[in-house]
């Protein structure tokens, strides 16, 4: 497992944290975690606390949605707060070459260059969160506060 510590989009992830004033804390699950359940279920935590990393189509620009794993975003409501016609769901290839990461592991930040970013304002319920660190066995804990201002994420109802 040390060696999933030391992938270079799990280690970008590191960097980015560091340099937004966090300590890194990833921890390295047993098992993938592509989906908020399957996260929530290995960390003992409420699956609204997870923060899943769905990464869309902007019209040809990548938007990233921090949202609750309890939540499905809804695509026409995030379009119409951003004033575009359509937002869709990315490509694996599309999500991969903005974020440097695999769909399963996309973490909140660390990408190549910085990818607008929303996140669900249901996410400050909770004391702590979880996201994913750039692959799909690893998670790191944060804050609501925290992940928003690491990110320069905007605060918005996603569902």
């Amino acid at each position: 497992m040390d060696e999933i510590s030391r992938k270079p989009a799990v280690l970008a992830v590191e960097a980015a944290l560091r340099a937004a004033g966090v300590t890194p804390r990833v921890r390295v699950l047993p098992d993938t975690a592509p989906t908020a359940a399957a996260a929530a279920e290995q960390l003992g935590c409420p699956v609204a606390a997870i923060a899943n990393s769905l990464v869309f189509d902007a019209e040809g620009t990548p938007l990233l949605v921090l949202t609750s794993g309890a939540h499905q975003v809804d695509t026409g409501k995030v379009a119409a707060h951003l004033g575009l016609a359509k937002l869709s769901r990315a490509t694996a290839a599309f999500v991969r070459a903005h974020t440097g990461q695999p769909i399963g592991g996309v973490a909140p930040l660390g990408h190549p260059t910085p990818i607008r970013t929303l996140i669900d304002e249901t996410l400050a319920d909770h004391a702590e969160i979880w996201a994913a660190a750039g692959h799909p066995h690893t998670v790191f804990p944060t804050t609501f506060r925290e992940l928003t201002a690491a990110t320069g994420a905007e605060a918005v109802a996603v569902n």
